[in-house]
């Protein structure tokens, strides 16, 4: 395997360019000690307020705590959950210039209610719409002047199906992306999921391949496998790794398939996870690492924030101390 500190080092010198919707995870934690006497609910308390940074911001923030530096690129709307996200990146040294904001849709807000470190219920303010043809050419245009201006590394998608990206958005940045030789993962939703043609990795869960797959999968190599073909097939991916929760991470380089499974873990909260596989995936990616060697990192990576509540960064300390224990057993 690759030196461990060669490439955690290495991350500090990449550019991810980070395309795709972003929100506010809004969380409303308190404390219950009563039954609603009006339903057969909960009677939060209120403690406390917090906005953090979700969708593809939580991706950025991810990159940003592996060491490399994100480019992040979306839309958001001009009102009140706007002006609140747009003072969240800079606290995170995050840059805006990627930001753009449209009068024609709301800032994607969903908010949680936290009761003694459990999830009751969300609640989620947003549109879906895609991009209009004005929004449409104007982000693509900052995103091409970005491209222009930066040596980026690799392209991330993070699609969550509100609507940024639009399959015109999808196929003008893969033929940019071909154009300037620069690779691509994305982390895909049902919408668009067979839309992105000819990228270097391709990263559903399970849910998702089962839902866009026109035969059954079980968690289980042969299953697994038959479904990285189909979708080789259909988009002629290089790569394909399949989330599979608590099982682990399944990965196919065209050449052979395997399943990373997990490490003991105390789960709090699986929210965000993904966001932090598919982070560390990338930069596994731009480095050209082998394809298993990637999988084992984000398989740790995606462990790893699940212990925490909420949806929080990767600690790449922790990360590189957990993977070299992994790989000296």
């Amino acid at each position: 395997m690759t030196e461990t500190n060669n490439f955690f080092e290495a991350f500090n010198s990449l550019n991810v360019l980070i395309v795709g919707d972003v929100m506010i995870d809004r969380y409303l934690t308190g404390k219950v000690t009563r039954v609603s006497p009006e339903a057969p609910v909960p009677v939060v308390h209120l403690q406390d307020r917090e906005n953090r940074l979700g969708g593809a911001a939580n991706v950025a923030l991810n990159i940003k705590a592996l060491g490399a530096t994100p480019y992040l690129c979306s839309v958001i709307g001009d009102d009140t959950a706007a002006k609140q996200f747009l003072r969240l990146l800079p606290k995170h040294e995050l840059s805006t210039k990627g930001i753009i904001k449209s009068t024609e849709r709301q800032t994607t807000v969903k908010t949680r209610v936290i009761a003694s470190n459990q999830h009751l219920i969300r609640v989620d303010t947003e549109d879906s719409h895609d991009l209009s043809s004005e929004e449409t050419k104007q982000y693509l245009d900052n995103i091409k002047s970005i491209l222009d201006s930066t040596d980026i590394h690799v392209i991330l998608f993070q699609d969550y199906n509100k609507g940024v990206l639009s399959l015109e958005v999808i196929r003008e940045l893969i033929l940019e992306s071909l154009k300037r030789d620069i690779p691509t993962v994305v982390d895909p939703k049902h919408r668009n999921f067979l839309a992105y043609k000819h990228v270097s990795l391709f990263k559903p869960n399970l849910k998702e391949i089962r839902e866009s797959a026109p035969f059954s999968i079980q968690p289980e190599l042969g299953d697994l496998a038959k479904a990285a073909r189909f979708l080789q097939e259909k988009l002629g991916n290089q790569y394909t790794m399949i989330t599979l929760s608590e099982l682990g991470i399944f990965i196919d380089d065209a050449n052979k398939c395997s399943i990373i499974g997990t490490q003991a873990r105390n789960i709090a909260d699986v929210c965000g996870a993904g966001d932090t596989v598919i982070s560390v995936a990338a930069l596994g990616i731009a480095l050209s690492l082998d394809i298993k060697e990637v999988a084992i990192l984000a398989n740790l990576a995606g462990g790893q924030v699940c212990e925490k509540v909420g949806v929080v960064p990767v600690d790449k300390k922790q990360l590189q101390e957990e993977y070299v224990r992994l790989i000296t057993i």
